[in-house]
């Protein structure tokens, strides 16, 4: 077996040991953590045929909803946030939306915002939903089950909507995060890349309908399209905000690669977002820095999109559509030059003296996770997953 899929299935054990998923310790669960673990899980299921990792996949589905699609235990508010019946939640877990599981209770409706508190502060954040969406509609890819994907449209209809304002120029945009019942929002500010994302991920719950269920968000998509225009912004210094525009590509490319789509000039627009981006941050800067200077998560954020980058080339190479965009090509050809930077922060943190430092072990179960994502990326990467992990 390659020595990356070893690793990663050992890091995947034992963040479900570590975190209640298959011992008895209290769940801990955490949805953009537990999104990208639900992906690592079919990964190796798909790689090793073994159903034992499709098992914890669909068992982390469950835990995922019975913990996060309900109040907390300090809440004073009890059963689903939905605030549906068990019977009733359990066909619908997600219709209310998921908690984001931090550690904090949320802000009271009287409480002054603070962000040193807010971050460890508990919510809904729309980019943490899309990630849930993602990862349903893989399981859903995986075992041909229909729910998995409902499950993911429900979501979407529900947490749009909410989340979803318009200015009294008339202009539509977003809250960056939401209260518990997605009653009020508790970050007005609109994420940088958040409606990107939307717009990616309704469509491919859209694009992988089967008709399994009555519905359609081509009404959701219409609508965030809007907040993409011409104008929008996407340069970013954060290596996690530049692997997410990278992978975003990836995905973009593999919609056109299947017939869906023709949204060559986005891709191209998302391509030359991420190169501005690795230009102004510097391409390998902080790679020189101490381990307790560097937060990892952020930095296989990169590494994930660099590979997913990678991947990109070749589907270019072998789609007559892509391969005849020019403009497409050369930008690609710009981006590659940054792909080494991939092994190199694999590399730094595989060494044990790195994963010792305080940051790392603060983070420990999103910095597994996500190194074992870099080091099988296919289960987390657009819509199909390949076996050549």
């Amino acid at each position: 077996m390659d020595s990356g899929v070893h690793i990663a299935g050992d890091l995947m054990l034992k963040f479900a040991e570590r975190t209640g998923l298959t011992s008895n310790l209290p769940p801990r669960r955490y949805l953009w953590t537990d999104s990208f673990a639900v992906c690592n899980f079919l990964a190796l299921y798909t790689f090793s045929g073994d159903g034992g990792w499709l098992d914890l996949a669909l068992k982390l589905v469950d835990q995922v909803h019975n913990v996060l699609g309900r109040h907390r235990g300090d809440d004073g508010r009890s059963g689903w946030i939905s605030g549906l019946s068990d019977d009733e939640a359990k066909e619908h877990p997600t219709i209310g939306g998921l908690r984001i599981g931090k550690k904090l209770p949320e802000r009271r409706p009287d409480e002054p915002l603070d962000w040193n508190l807010e971050w460890d502060r508990d919510g809904q954040y729309y980019h943490y939903l899309t990630k849930w969406m993602h990862a349903l509609n893989k399981v859903s890819i995986v075992t041909g089950d229909g729910r998995f994907r409902r499950w993911a449209y429900e979501l979407a209809k529900k947490v749009h909507w909410a989340f979803t304002y318009t200015l009294p120029d008339g202009r539509r945009r977003m809250y960056w995060k939401m209260s518990i019942d997605l009653t009020r929002p508790l970050v007005e500010s609109m994420g940088q890349h958040d409606p990107l994302d939307g717009y990616i991920t309704y469509n491919e719950i859209q694009a992988t309908m089967k008709g399994e269920f009555q519905g359609s968000l081509e009404q959701e998509i219409k609508d965030i399209y809007g907040m993409i225009g011409g104008e929008a912004d996407w340069a970013t210094e954060d290596p996690l905000g530049i692997g997410e525009l990278l992978s975003t590509a990836y995905r973009i490319a593999e919609l056109i690669h299947l017939g869906y789509w023709n949204e060559t000039e986005l891709l191209t627009r998302v391509l030359r977002s991420a190169y501005l981006s690795l230009e102004i941050y510097g391409g390998v800067g902080f790679i020189n820095l101490p381990s307790w200077q560097r937060l990892a998560f952020r930095e296989f954020g990169l590494s994930i999109g660099l590979k997913s980058l990678m991947k990109l080339s070749k589907m270019i190479e072998m789609d007559e559509k892509l391969s005849g965009i020019e403009d497409l090509k050369s930008i690609v050809k710009l981006l590659l030059q940054y792909t080494p930077i991939a092994e190199k922060i694999e590399k730094f943190w595989m060494n044990d003296e790195a994963r010792r430092s305080r940051l790392w072990r603060e983070h420990q179960d999103i910095n597994e996770v996500m190194l074992a994502t870099s080091l099988i990326p296919n289960g987390y990467m657009g819509v199909n997953i390949q076996r050549d992990l």
